[in-house]
């Protein structure tokens, strides 16, 4: 009798943020990836529904890596009755950890500001999750080792291997009675300042792939020169240098990036604050992962020395308001949230501020407002003009392009009987789409939301 495998697309299927794809099966029921949507209310709001199953009869979640779109919705997993294993490698598993307690701690605080000063439809505002249950979800965690077998059911077996992207960050090989499942995960860069690149998968009948960029290129341009040039003029003006950035390896790699232009004489000793709790957090898994990147020990120690680590929000308003000219890295990298929504209600409306956007900005977020080039931005609840110089370096994203997405795909043996585009919003995908099916001659197919797709294996 033939055996049956059901998918079901939970999210990152049309949309980029989200990430959960369920595979059930008769002997397991597996959860890969447990993501938040970001991006547009619509999106924000699903993250408030429960799933459409019974969580109870999910018997585990895998994840590729520890970001927000692919872990932020396990405390509600827990809240509907999940009890199983969340596996993933020792350094995924300590950014989720950070990245959930950072977000449990941001929604119980703009739950209680909300409810203060009025500015809420909801009565009373309530936090998405709490603190008490992202300690109760840390209890499920245990440590998938890379590049090796873990037998999941007598006919089930997984396999992480790295993927560039963030510290930890995997692919998945899932074989099922003998048919192959490889989910990518977010693919990394191959030139990336503090990560190796990313290995590739040799075998896949069944093929989940990022499609972020599946229809750009990133631009061929030298990044700490474009750097410098905006830093020095930011300081010619006399100037504050804001740069919105995600907490996990793309602050780390600007701090690399500016200590190495200071050592360079690239741009002066100018003041560098790190403000992030989240992000000097994952400094200290960076510590205690040596392994896990590139950095050695020396430079680790020197590029943290260079700069300002901020402890405090009395620290940050003392920053504001010091007058000289300063660089200031801040969470969040979307603009959605953190300590960067402080310093831009503050300094946005002045024509001597820099703005530097540094990374993939969802549609519906702040930092694709900024983008885009409104004339105003609405920090909690009112609204502020725009003066400031927005910019952007695209090149420092930590998604691969269309080409290296192609290349990551290029020693594949077989030819996958369908190749399942997620990750992406909707003109990607079909770009991205077209572009396997004339490089590769294979099946190709970009699932809706909510959507199930049954295979025999």
């Amino acid at each position: 009798m033939d055996a049956y495998v059901k998918i079901h697309f939970f999210g990152a299927s049309g949309t980029v943020t989200g990430s959960k794809f369920l595979i059930e099966t008769s002997e397991k029921n597996i959860l890969i990836d447990c993501g938040m949507f970001q991006g547009i209310k619509e999106l924000r709001q699903m993250n408030w529904l429960d799933l459409s199953i019974d969580v109870t009869t999910i018997d585990m979640v895998l994840l590729t890596h520890g970001h927000l779109d692919h872990v932020g919705y396990l405390p509600r997993l827990i809240q509907q009755g999940f009890e199983g294993a969340i596996i993933g490698t020792a350094p995924t598993l300590s950014i989720a950890e950070i990245i959930l307690r950072d977000s449990a701690k941001i929604y119980e605080e703009e739950a209680k500001k909300a409810n203060q000063e009025g500015y809420t439809k909801h009565n009373p505002a309530l936090p998405l999750f709490t603190i008490y249950d992202v300690e109760k979800t840390l209890r499920f965690f245990q440590v998938g080792f890379i590049d090796k077998w873990i037998v999941l059911a007598e006919n089930i077996s997984c396999r992480f291997r790295l993927n560039g992207h963030i510290i930890g960050a995997t692919f998945i090989e899932l074989d099922i009675k003998g048919k192959r499942f490889v989910f990518s995960g977010d693919i990394g860069r191959n030139n990336d300042y503090l990560l190796d690149v990313p290995k590739k998968p040799e075998w896949a009948d069944y093929l989940f792939v990022e499609s972020t960029y599946g229809n750009k290129l990133h631009p061929k341009e030298d990044v700490e020169q474009v750097l410098a040039t905006i830093i020095n003029e930011t300081l010619h003006k006399h100037g504050n240098f804001v740069i919105p950035s995600f907490a996990v390896e793309r602050l780390q790699t600007l701090m690399y990036i500016l200590w190495k232009l200071y050592k360079k004489n690239k741009i002066p000793n100018i003041p560098i604050f790190i403000d992030s709790p989240m992000g000097n957090n994952v400094l200290e898994v960076f510590s205690r992962f040596p392994e896990w990147h590139r950095l050695s020990e020396s430079d680790y120690r020197a590029m943290c020395n260079h700069v300002t680590i901020i402890e405090s929000y009395k620290e940050t308003w003392e920053t504001i308001d010091d007058n000289r000219s300063k660089i200031v890295i801040a969470g969040s990298g979307m603009v959605t949230g953190g300590r960067v929504l402080t310093y831009l209600q503050q300094l946005i409306d002045n024509p001597l501020t820099t703005v530097l956007l540094v990374g993939y900005q969802a549609e519906g977020t702040r930092g694709h407002q900024l983008l885009s080039g409104v004339h105003e931005i609405k920090f909690y609840g009112k609204y502020y003009p725009v003066k400031a110089t927005v910019k952007s370096i695209e090149s420092l994203s930590a998604h691969a392009d269309q080409a290296e997405l192609i290349d990551w795909l290029g020693l594949i043996k077989n030819i996958p009987e369908n190749v399942f585009l997620v990750h992406g919003e909707p003109e990607a995908l079909d770009i991205f789409r077209v572009k396997i099916k004339d490089t590769f001659r294979w099946k190709v197919s970009i699932p809706k939301l909510l959507d199930v797709v049954e295979v025999i294996i």
